[in-house]
């Protein structure tokens, strides 16, 4: 059994515990999704060098779920949020934002790692997450999984 315990100290709030800190760009880009209606998805990643979860990409509000889920790496993790629109039952018009943790089986188990002993402090830095999805496989967030979460 291997034991890894990561602690960081580059000006972000980290301990062993919770892995990498998050850039303050991060949290803004997140809160301009949420409120603003800026971007339809944002996908972060771990910048081993600066210690933290970075903004990789964002979606204009007009990009569709496959232009998202093909903005992920076949082979390695990432964290994303996704903006979820959809009608109710009742022709309501209303937004879900999911949480997705991508870790495609064929990553490197160092990602794999790291990722997973980062998510819950990533995740505690967004208010207003609905849904998270855990996924190793893309049928495992298929816009059909969404779907179904979102009702």
């Amino acid at each position: 059994m291997i034991f890894l315990f990561i602690t960081f100290g580059f000006g972000c709030q980290t301990n062993a515990s919770s892995g990498m800190g998050v850039a303050d760009h991060s949290k803004s880009t997140y809160l301009e999704l949420q409120r603003k209606k800026v971007h339809r998805y944002v996908i972060f990643k771990i910048d081993e060098k600066k210690k933290e979860v970075v903004v990789e990409k964002t979606g204009g509000p007009a990009e569709s779920y496959d232009d998202f889920t093909a903005s992920l790496p076949d082979n390695d993790c990432r964290y994303a949020v996704y903006d979820f629109d959809f009608v109710t039952s009742e022709n309501c018009q209303k937004s879900k934002i999911f949480f997705i943790a991508w870790s495609p089986d064929v990553s490197r188990i160092r990602a794999k790692m790291l990722y997973a002993t980062s998510k819950d402090r990533f995740r505690r830095e967004l208010d207003g997450i609905h849904y998270e999805i855990q996924a190793t496989d893309p049928s495992e967030m298929d816009l059909e999984v969404i779907r179904d979460r979102a009702r």
